[in-house]
């Protein structure tokens, strides 16, 4: 195992955050607005809940993923590039769902979505119990982001 360094963590946890500040940037502003207008399917949070949690989402995740990156348990490698794969398609759910207003293609990423980040979160914990556990919300917060998506879908045709 690579030695713990604080410095890598932050890394870590800061280019995680740095995605979610590039979907929204790529999405155009607007969200509080735009949200108010839609339709919410029921137990749609305020907007207001979005920002603090996927900001305490992204530090779970960048935390889990520098646990797996300092492991030297086998399959590491394929961890790694699954976490990397739904870190992309989480990029993109953003500018389709806000940016485009394409729900069905928002409901297909977050279909996406919840099958990688699945996988992501099997491998972890196949790797570290404590990146496992620190990914599972994130595993329920996109299942519960699946079924909002599909719920705005329907309601807002």
């Amino acid at each position: 195992m690579k030695k713990f360094k604080i410095i890598d963590l932050l890394i870590f946890i800061i280019a995680t955050e740095l995605v979610g500040a590039l979907s929204a940037l790529f999405s155009g502003g607007g969200f509080a607005e735009y949200y108010n207008t839609l339709v919410k399917p029921p137990i749609a949070p305020p907007g207001g809940v979005f920002p603090i949690a996927w900001a305490i989402l992204y530090a779970l995740m960048g935390t889990a993923c520098y646990l797996v990156y300092i492991s030297d348990r086998e399959k590491k490698h394929l961890a790694l590039k699954l976490y990397l794969l739904q870190l992309f398609v989480n990029f993109l759910w953003s500018p389709v769902f806000f940016g485009t207003k394409n729900f069905t293609a928002a409901a297909v990423i977050a279909v996406i979505l919840l099958i990688t980040v699945s996988a992501a979160n099997f491998f972890f914990f196949k790797i570290s119990d404590t990146a496992g556990a620190l990914f599972l919300p994130y595993l329920l917060w996109s299942a519960y982001a699946l079924y909002l998506t599909i719920g705005f879908l329907v309601l807002n045709r």
